[in-house]
């Protein structure tokens, strides 16, 4: 995803000067509106189990198809509004993420077209979360008198509560409002149709002729053969959603029954829990990064390790409490893992390549998005709880992998920052991770 550091001067930069300070909350707005609908979705799960008689497995494949479409609008929107704008890729997602949630609500009378809704989130998620941080940071660079550019952490903040309160407001209205397979998604509907308006009067920082040559140059990153992007980056980058998911679209399943007329209202409460988790642990995270010693590697997957195994053991007592313990673990695994992968990618990324290689590094960690599907597949043949001991099981093989790893090539992971003359240490605090 198209990144900007706290000191980077922003594409374009210059159109926006003078820009009023408040403008990045148009650009803010609508990256929430569409992280609302990307999310709204989970806490439905459960009453589409029960109302339309889905199988579990079903239900988390439609959960999953949302990735498929993102991954796309991830590697391609950096590069697209860097050319032409951020508007331009914004505002059209806007409308898509109002389409997607249009075919959800008419997929309570035709299963397809959820699978479709979840297909264009995705899509529409891509193309605004790649533009739309950056055009929230360069707002902020813009409109601020400070050195520091308070962008990436506005960026994050709006993102999340996005990805947090949609789902609490959707699994809210689920539970008690009538017609929940429709009203559930009107919040959203609503709050898209405001941030169109703002997104028109937002002020331009991208396109103006900045890019040159061909998308396909712009998408070719040497930073992808680095060993540390390798050995590191990319066994590390699935866990990041893996722990969200398990948490917000998997756990709150296996304790339905116990929950009974609750069911709806705990599995909204469950997501929520787990991304604000997820922002509450970036400044420790920040805090405790050190690019020469992996001890941010370790916490990040210790902290997924743990939370599957708390959630084993919420699975296999099905136990509530249990569930709410492991989605806090599990949304702080998913924060620190964030928070982790993006640190390295700036460390070792060129310049020129830094938004690409974020980019592959996003697409790469929304692998983790299958994690509730294959979970559901084998659960008929192997519990629950040993699926999760299992799951634990491949996440402590990682945390050991990633470790070694990155100890064996401590000096590769700061190379590129000094070398464009960024101070390691200022670019390990330069960003604050997306949620």
């Amino acid at each position: 995803m198209t990144k900007t550091t706290d000191h980077e001067t922003p594409v374009a930069s210059g159109r926006a000067a003078g820009t009023d300070p408040r403008a990045w909350l148009r650009a803010g707005v609508a990256v929430a509106a569409v992280g609302w609908g990307a999310n709204q979705f989970a806490p439905l799960l459960l009453l589409y189990r029960s109302e339309l008689g889905l199988s579990a497995a079903t239900v988390q494949a439609t959960f999953g198809l949302y990735a498929i479409g993102l991954v796309p609008g991830l590697l391609l929107g950096g590069p697209v509004s860097d050319r032409y704008g951020r508007r331009r890729l914004v505002l059209p997602a806007l409308f898509v993420s109002v389409l997607a949630s249009l075919l959800l609500i008419a997929g309570s009378q035709a299963e397809g077209l959820l699978f479709a809704g979840r297909l264009v989130s995705g899509i529409a998620s891509g193309a605004a979360f790649s533009s739309g941080t950056v055009w929230i940071k360069e707002l902020s660079l813009a409109g601020s008198g400070r050195e520091a550019n308070p962008g990436p952490r506005r960026a994050t903040i709006t993102m999340t509560t996005g990805f947090a309160v949609g789902p609490l407001v959707a699994g809210l209205l689920a539970q008690w409002a009538p017609s929940p397979m429709v009203v559930a998604y009107l919040p959203h509907l609503a709050l898209t149709l405001v941030a169109i308006p703002l997104v028109l009067r937002a002020p331009e920082t991208g396109g103006g002729g900045v890019a040159t040559g061909s998308l396909l140059n712009q998408m070719r990153l040497p930073g992808l053969r680095q060993p540390r992007f390798r050995g590191v980056v990319l066994p590390l980058a699935p866990w990041v959603f893996g722990a969200a998911s398990v948490s917000l679209a998997y756990l709150p399943g296996v304790v339905r029954e116990r929950m009974g007329g609750s069911a709806l209202v705990f599995g909204a409460v469950v997501t929520a829990l787990t991304g604000f988790s997820g922002i509450l642990v970036q400044p420790l995270a920040r805090r405790l990064d050190d690019p020469h010693r992996p001890r941010l590697i370790v916490l990040s997957m210790s902290a997924v390790v743990a939370g599957m195994l708390v959630a084993a053991a919420a699975a296999h007592w099905t136990q509530p409490v249990l569930v709410v313990v492991a989605s806090l673990v599990l949304g702080a695994g998913y924060g620190w893992c964030q928070v982790t992968g993006l640190l390295e990618v700036q460390r070792m990324a060129r310049p020129e390549e830094l938004a690409g290689l974020t980019a592959v590094y996003q697409a790469l960690s929304y692998i983790g998005f299958a994690a509730p599907f294959l979970l559901a597949a084998f659960q008929d043949s192997v519990g629950a709880g040993e699926l999760l001991l299992i799951t634990a099981g491949l996440a402590a093989l990682t945390l050991v992998w990633t470790t070694v790893r990155a100890r064996s090539g401590r000096g590769a992971a700061a190379g590129h920052g000094e070398a464009a003359g960024v101070p390691v240490a200022a670019t390990a605090r330069s960003e604050d991770s997306r949620a």
